[in-house]
């Protein structure tokens, strides 16, 4: 049996994506690590390649026309064996000691042979890393779930303002993706956004493990979270903040679920307020109407979520109007960020 199927989706990612499947494989025949070449210019195929000739059964390498991150999440739940499902970006890797700690959890879960004991979702904590400048910050969730209980969104207490869930964080188990019928667009960014947000309602069952098992690189010019590269794909965020707004009807999650309802209204608030402030930091003509369309386009769909966040929660306040009310959204958002160390 394979407990846990990780996907890396790799694009011209040579230069540092051994060190990521190094981090994987010590799972050994208990994982399958999935290196997804998505049509890559460099010699990332060869290197899958290499790695399923020295693990065979453990990493298979498969290779496609480039369709983007999304395409490569997709192939790899497609294929996927294990029980539970994991995205590793090819520049990111898992600390051993934790991802040890989730192995044997999974197996217990998968081998007590209890389907309604298992979870159908693994939440553990991440870690900023700044390489380039020495510094690394661990995000955590010990406020929000028990720790090492079984639990459901009942359970839970609220989230703080600088915190939520993001792909990284979370370990679904296969069954329930494919339950979520979460198929993400190819070539476009962000849509990891997507991933974290459309299945939740379909998890009746979660796991909080109070440990640091993500590492996040941060610090290369050409990451997608970059400000100035977000601006330049502004299209694409927005893209992605229409589909997770218009996935799921959060009264109906609401009726089942409140506490996640409202956390998923905020997550859409986050992804309303960061698309807002980029089309005003680009700060032209097309770039406001854009911001008018999509709000409006939020209105139009549902208006009783564009009440709540126009008037209910942060997300109304980068849609101030005039140009002082812009002014205003980016001096907070410039505060925000230096408190915060958000990239």
């Amino acid at each position: 049996m394979k407990y846990i199927t990780f996907a890396i989706p790799c694009y011209n990612s040579q230069d540092y994506m051994e060190r990521c499947i190094n981090s994987l494989v010590k799972g050994g025949e208990d994982v399958e690590v999935l290196v997804i070449d998505d049509g890559s210019m460099d010699s990332t195929g060869e290197i899958a390649d290499a790695y399923e000739r020295k693990y065979p059964g453990i990493v298979k390498a498969i290779h496609q026309e480039n369709g983007g991150h999304g395409a490569g999440v997709n192939k790899g739940l497609e294929l996927a064996r294990g029980q539970y499902y994991k995205v590793v970006d090819s520049d990111d890797w898992l600390e051993e000691s934790a991802y040890k700690k989730l192995l044997v959890k999974v197996k217990e879960v998968c081998d007590a042979g209890r389907p309604g004991e298992m979870p159908d979702l693994f939440i553990c904590n991440y870690v900023y890393n700044h390489l380039d400048e020495g510094t690394s910050r661990e995000m955590n969730y010990r406020n929000v779930f028990p720790a090492d209980t079984l639990c459901t969104w009942n359970d839970i207490n609220h989230f703080s303002p600088s915190q939520y869930l993001i792909m990284h964080a979370l370990v679904y188990r296969t069954e329930v993706l494919h339950e979520s019928g979460v198929r993400l667009p190819e070539h476009t960014f962000y849509v990891d956004n997507l991933f974290a947000y459309q299945p939740l309602p379909y998890v009746k069952k979660l796991y909080y493990m109070d440990i640091a098992l993500y590492q996040y690189y941060l610090g290369r010019e050409d990451q997608s979270v970059n400000e100035k590269v977000l601006m330049r794909r502004i299209d694409q965020q927005i893209r992605v903040t229409e589909l997770v707004a218009q996935c799921m009807d959060l009264d109906e999650v609401a009726e089942q679920y409140p506490k996640l309802a409202v956390y998923m209204r905020r997550n859409i608030s986050i992804m309303m307020a960061i698309s807002s402030i980029h089309l005003l930091l680009i700060n032209s003509k097309e770039a406001y109407t854009k911001k008018k369309n999509l709000w409006s386009g939020i209105k139009s769909n549902d208006r009783r979520l564009y009440y709540r966040l126009k008037f209910g929660t942060i997300s109304g306040l980068t849609d101030l109007p005039g140009k002082l009310g812009g002014k205003l959204t980016i001096g907070g958002y410039r505060l925000a960020k230096k408190v915060y160390q958000f990239q």
